[in-house]
């Protein structure tokens, strides 16, 4: 799950590497600031290059919500995936 800021290494390392990867709405993501990259590629990065949005359009991400529907979300995750039973008895197997 990211949230904003996601940057730098947290960005590089686990930040990317989860099978299904939730951003929350506006988020800011990205390894490197508007600025370093201004600056090291000598060029103008649009506006919102590194928004959620628009990564998500680019494949980066499963999923965009916001923060208030994330536990609900999670948790349909967990079970559809079955790593939390469905139900009461079958923890009793």
């Amino acid at each position: 799950i990211l949230t904003s800021p996601t940057t730098g290494g947290v960005t590089a390392s686990f930040g990317m590497l989860g099978d299904i990867i939730i951003a929350e709405p506006n988020a800011h993501i990205a390894f490197a600031g508007k600025r370093v990259i201004e600056q090291t590629l000598n060029t103008t990065i649009p506006e919102g290059l590194q928004a959620a949005e628009y990564l998500f359009q680019k494949g980066l991400f499963d999923l965009i919500l916001p923060r208030n529907l994330l536990k609900s979300s999670v948790g349909e995750l967990f079970e559809f995936h079955a790593f939390i039973p469905l139900n009461q008895n079958e923890t009793e197997h």
